[in-house]
């Protein structure tokens, strides 16, 4: 058993991630062995996480892998583990549009059966906060609030104030913390700027954020809270074995399964050499899954990470090619004058080896971006565009391609403020039924090309089916 917290708040922007950072490090600097979980879609707070814990930050998304794999998920990454701090995401009882509670922290928390600690910004409220509070907690019964923390607090009046208010609430006061400067993280279009961008300020920042939780929160009360946490019976997300299972998985996330795929054992065939899956990196593409990576291992690739922005060739004997989610746009001029680079991408696609794009692997494999020449491998121009495309996604696979049959069903998430032309090809990637009805995206030879993230834990197979087609 694991000692957990869920780290949640009334909403956006009270300081959760400062917190849950700051928490992280703090415990992992008193020698503890802290397991790092992100609730929902968001791939730039676990790079922090990462940093605070020294192990990979993981998602837990009921949407897009299905409230039956939150638990495994869990017990997976926090497997050997002392103590796991889960981040959530919005409002603690904030989840998918027009689906109640599902993918919101508090759903994640039962699943879990973890303690929360609300977060509120108590800059502008003094006595109203017992109400804010007591209103949370009440709110769902199977949620147990066992604390807050008092984020941006301005004075030493201000915080009896809060105090005195609260005294009578039933919820303790776990911490208590100042404005500091030091501990902000700059944010951008998309939200914080990755740590991959700003390795040297981000080392600095979550120091400060761990000594201001040091100095503020009550870690051996909120350590205590953590171990109170009940025994969570599951069976640990194994990427070894999740291809057996991958029927049973997809249908709890809402999709069909992937068919097409062979098993997990044996995808190289006996005595043959692992297929090279190359997997861009570096600070233009650093939205990725943790479990991605381990599934292809599982189905016998051999996964080699290279940076589009240093490295002027694929990995050596790349067989297939995975170009993830990231910020292209920001670095648009120097993937445009890796010239060598580009031409390897476009020569790999032509050959008809497999090749995922999400995202910002769609625009990299575009004609142009933003005027720039990208890889050509599509016929369609990219630029920036003022609106922001945000939500989750109900997808059709429409053509057959390296990842998914014809009919098959996922769940996604799309997340840019980038437009492409046309926005699908003539064999479309994705038929989309939420929250409108389109198709979107490329499917041409090996290539699939499209600006909905998916997580493969949902239907592991897509990663079988991927190395299969390497050869």
């Amino acid at each position: 058993m694991v000692a957990r917290l869920v780290i949640a708040a009334p909403s956006s922007g009270a300081g959760k991630t400062t917190v849950a950072t700051g928490l992280m490090a703090a415990f992992a600097g008193r020698g503890l062995a802290v397991s790092p979980h992100k609730v929902g879609p968001d791939y730039i707070d676990p790079g922090y996480h990462a940093l605070a814990t020294g192990r990979p930050g993981r998602n837990l998304d009921a949407y897009m892998c299905g409230t039956g794999l939150i638990a495994p998920l869990f017990a997976h990454g926090s497997r050997g583990c002392d103590l796991a701090v889960v981040e959530g995401v919005m409002g603690l009882y904030d989840g998918a549009a027009d689906q109640g509670e599902l993918a919101s922290t508090a759903q994640v928390a039962k699943l879990l059966k973890a303690p929360v600690v609300l977060v509120v910004d108590a800059s502008s409220q003094s006595r109203s906060v017992a109400a804010l509070v007591h209103g949370f907690a009440s709110w769902d019964p199977e949620v147990r609030i066992g604390g807050v923390i008092l984020n941006k607090v301005a004075t030493d009046r201000h915080e009896h104030l809060l105090r005195e208010a609260l005294g009578g609430s039933g919820v303790p006061v776990l911490g208590v913390l100042r404005r500091a400067p030091g501990v902000a993280t700059p944010s951008r279009h998309l939200g914080l700027v990755p740590v991959a961008e700003r390795q040297a300020q981000a080392v600095e920042a979550v120091a400060a954020q761990a000594e201001q939780v040091r100095a503020g929160c009550d870690l051996e009360a909120l350590l205590a809270l953590a171990r109170s946490a009940p025994e969570l019976r599951t069976e640990a997300w194994d990427p070894a074995t999740a291809g057996a299972a991958r029927s049973g998985n997809a249908e709890a996330s809402g999709a069909s399964g992937v068919s097409g795929a062979s098993g997990f054992a044996g995808a190289g065939g006996a005595g043959r050499r692992a297929p090279r899956v190359a997997v861009a990196g570096g600070a233009a593409f650093t939205f990725s899954y943790a479990e991605h990576a381990e599934l292809l291992r599982a189905a016998g690739a051999e996964v080699v990470t290279f940076d589009p922005l240093r490295d002027e060739a694929l990995p050596e004997g790349t067989a297939g090619l995975v170009v993830g989610g990231g910020f292209p746009e920001v670095y648009g001029a120097e993937l445009s004058a890796n010239e060598p680079l580009r031409k390897a991408v476009a020569d790999l696609a032509a050959s008809g080896a497999p090749v995922a794009a999400e995202c910002a692997g769609l625009l990299y494999l575009a004609r142009s971006l933003d005027g720039r020449p990208m890889c050509g491998v599509l016929d369609a121009d990219a630029r920036m565009s003022e609106r922001l495309t945000l939500g989750y996604r109900d997808a059709v696979a429409v053509s057959d391609s390296v990842l998914a049959a014809a009919g098959t069903r996922m769940r996604g998430h799309e997340f840019h403020r980038t437009v492409i032309e046309p926005g699908a090809g003539a064999s479309p990637a994705w038929g989309l039924h939420r929250p409108e009805r389109r198709v979107e995206g490329f499917v041409r030879g090996g290539v699939h090309a499209s600006y909905v993230h998916t997580h493969w834990a949902g239907a592991p197979g897509v990663a079988a089916r991927f190395v299969e087609r390497c050869g």
